[in-house]
């Protein structure tokens, strides 16, 4: 029996834990709610990891490449314009989605709008946004988990240790690839217990929300998972097969990273082991390291095509017709204001109430939409963590450096698991 359980791969134990999680939490809801600390200790462990993980990580990327800084500021620019072409192509998919379907056609806002006038305070701007990018101190981010900060800091520290003299950098580059090396042990022991977290969040999830709501809100839900479903068949599948990553291979690699987000919709829950997924998958670690988080905050496909669908709803629900003309302002806004805010908490509705509030429309809406939103932010989440997996695959094969050899095999241990 215990060979057997054994054998069993770690992603069918998640896979498992999300059934089981989602059995207790319909049919205990009260009980469930006891198993939010079990959640809360495999959130806490994993957030322990992604500060030093990321930091050491970047630095010998950088660092190991001494004599071509030049490099990095062309593994930026690429990563940006990869960033704005699918963040932008998300955006339009829930454009074309909340207008086809029109989940917010019938939908009574009688809802409060002191949530929405509560978080519509937290004003975001372009000049905020590139503020926030200068680290007051290390610690202070690193303690909070602002994955933003940790990588500027570590992109500048990486340049200055690439600057200095030979002894000086081999030092501080054995010290950061012994810790990468340790931290990527650490992920390996803490994602033993991943289904007891992840089957805890399932199960706290529904039994708090429900799936009442769910269903009175169906069509809004569905809309979302159907417009995200398209824009993978539509945008992620077509990059891939531009870029030549091998479409099979990278599902399967980014599969239990994206289980984890979508069971604990906390993408900070997935980010270690998809760094080390996506190494195995033949992205140099320098390149993946400083892809997928920078992308956590400027490559959000979910979220971006979220706010899209979520505005729009809030316009037909209160009963205002815009044209075509009279969205795309909104979605422009939407565009600039989605941009670097992963820190924020909360940052989709706080994003969303904003853009209610510039526009005129009710913020009755937020709290109605509050309503599923666990659901949601499981599914946009998700979407985040694919998205940007994928960008640090198609910036490896744009600096000639992916490695098809790598993500072959990584595909046939996959397949063995």
């Amino acid at each position: 029996m215990l060979v057997a359980l054994k054998k069993v791969s770690l992603t069918r134990w998640i896979m498992l834990s999300i059934v089981a999680g989602g059995l207790i939490g319909w049919l205990f809801p009260q009980q469930a709610q006891a198993l939010a600390f079990l959640s809360n200790i495999f959130l806490h462990l994993i957030k322990c990891i992604v500060v030093p993980l990321i930091f050491s990580t970047l630095i010998v990327g950088i660092a190991g490449h001494a004599g071509d800084l030049k490099s990095v500021g062309r593994l930026a620019f690429k990563s940006v314009i990869y960033f704005e072409i699918v963040t932008t192509l998300a955006l339009f998919i829930g454009l074309a989605a909340v207008n086809l379907v029109q989940p917010g056609v019938g939908v009574q806002l009688n809802a409060s709008a002191a949530t929405g006038q509560q978080l519509a305070t937290n004003k975001i701007t372009f000049a905020g946004v590139v503020e926030h990018l200068a680290p007051q101190s290390f610690f202070d981010a690193a303690a909070r988990n602002d994955v933003l900060q940790v990588v500027i800091f570590a992109i500048l520290f990486g340049i200055a240790v690439a600057r200095v003299q030979e002894k000086s950098r081999h030092t501080m580059l054995n010290f950061c690839e012994s810790l990468s090396e340790v931290m990527f042990k650490f992920t390996g022991l803490v994602m033993w217990v991943a289904p007891f977290g992840v089957g805890a969040a399932v199960a706290v999830t529904i039994g708090k929300n429900g799936f009442d709501v769910v269903l009175a809100l169906g069509k809004l839900v569905l809309t979302l998972y159907g417009a995200l479903f398209v824009f993978v068949l539509a945008v992620l599948i077509p990059v891939m097969l531009i870029a030549r990553i091998p479409i099979l291979a990278f599902f399967k690699a980014v599969r239990e990273p994206a289980m984890l987000a979508f069971s604990t919709a906390s993408s900070e829950a997935a980010l270690p082991d998809a760094l080390q997924r996506m190494e195995k998958f033949g992205v140099p670690r320098r390149i993946v390291s400083f892809v997928l988080p920078t992308g956590y905050s400027f490559n959000l496909d979910g979220s971006t095509l979220y706010l899209a669908v979520a505005s729009i709803f809030v316009a037909q629900a209160a009963g205002v017709e815009l044209t075509l003309w009279q969205q795309l302002p909104i979605v422009l806004t939407l565009m600039l204001t989605s941009k670097g805010v992963a820190a924020v908490p909360r940052a989709s509705l706080v994003i969303l109430s904003g853009t209610l509030v510039t526009f005129g429309l009710p913020l009755e809406g937020v709290a109605i939409i509050l309503g599923v939103d666990a659901f949601l932010d499981m599914a946009r989440t998700s979407i985040n963590l694919v998205g940007n997996c994928l960008a640090s695959a198609v910036t490896a094969r744009w600096e000639g450096e992916f490695d098809d050899v790598a993500a072959k095999k990584s595909a046939a241990t996959t397949a063995v698991n």
